[in-house]
């Protein structure tokens, strides 16, 4: 069967938003996607969890969508974040980006309200039915409280405009029964488990790793399709630690804002509730960009 939503597949990068002094960076936000657009990444996604999306004002939330569409100017496509675990909301901002010129748009799961595999059906379906715009399930039960069930995502797969899922409940079950019941595109949302997932069926992942080295992620992902399978399994096993440390010293975006930050590619500036990382798990940090040959110098 043919796939839908193949224009998502390869990287998409899941873009951080840069601040300063409190307020969004514009300039360092546009200066961002010049230089993924330098890197030849394919897609980027802002306001998804990587861009701080639940401590953005409304106002702000559609100002990074415009301003990322804005900057990219046709040159890279753009996956804007537009989820909530409001209905009206969710279809609200979908809305705003399909104005904006957004290329689709990513639909978490709903959060903290919970709701049944009924309840998130006529969510997504809501969405489709009042929009005329690529979308992309993104399916993440350790943040939402709610597994987006395969049985689901078959019956949402029916809907038109509703072309891929970012899958990262960390099953390969579940992935393998996605792309056995549907014809969306499936994409990892878990860059540790970019490779198992191709070897399954899957067609891309949404990258967080992607805002250090998306040329590296993209190298991994062509090597694969292209039946260079050693290559594929050698660069993967050069970007797992990397991996697994931006993922696993603290919440994500923490350690890739350090890490950028580390480059010299920004200041790390979060908003509370997260806060930066503290001296130990920054000196492991720095210790994987400096194996990985991001850092020329042993941290201190």
């Amino acid at each position: 069967m043919g796939k839908k939503g193949r224009m998502f597949a390869g990287c998409t990068v899941a873009l951080v938003t840069p601040f300063r002094d409190g307020a969004v960076d514009e300039a360092a936000l546009w200066t961002l996607v010049e230089w993924h657009v330098a890197q030849g990444t394919p897609t980027l996604s802002p306001v998804g969890t990587t861009g701080e999306a639940p401590t953005l004002s409304h106002n702000e939330h559609e100002r990074v969508i415009a301003l990322v569409i804005e900057a990219a100017a046709g040159r890279v496509r753009v996956m804007a974040g537009t989820g909530s675990n409001a209905t009206a909301e969710a279809i609200r901002l979908t809305r705003f980006a399909a104005r904006a010129g957004a290329d689709g748009a990513l639909l978490v799961a709903p959060y903290y309200n919970r709701p049944n595999q009924e309840g998130m059906y006529r969510h997504f379906a809501a969405i489709g039915e009042s929009v005329d715009l690529p979308l992309v399930l993104y399916n993440i039960p350790g943040r939402t409280g709610r597994n987006l069930e395969p049985e689901t995502v078959e019956r949402l797969a029916r809907i038109g405009p509703i072309v891929a899922i970012k899958e990262a409940a960390g099953s390969l079950d579940q992935v393998s029964e996605l792309i056995v019941r549907t014809d969306l595109t499936v994409l990892s949302g878990d860059d540790s488990l970019t490779l198992p997932m191709l070897a399954v069926g899957a067609e891309g992942v949404v990258s967080v790793v992607g805002n250090l080295v998306p040329r590296d992620v993209i190298a991994l992902i062509d090597a694969f399709q292209q039946g260079r399978l050693e290559e594929a399994r050698q660069r993967h096993a050069r970007l797992f630690p990397l991996c697994k440390v931006l993922l696993g010293l603290a919440p994500n975006p923490i350690p890739v804002k350090a890490a950028m930050a580390s480059l010299g590619r920004g200041n790390g500036e979060l908003r509370l509730p997260l806060c930066p990382l503290d001296e130990k798990a920054l000196a492991t940090l720095q210790g994987a960009l400096f194996q990985y040959d991001l850092l020329t110098s042993t941290p201190q």
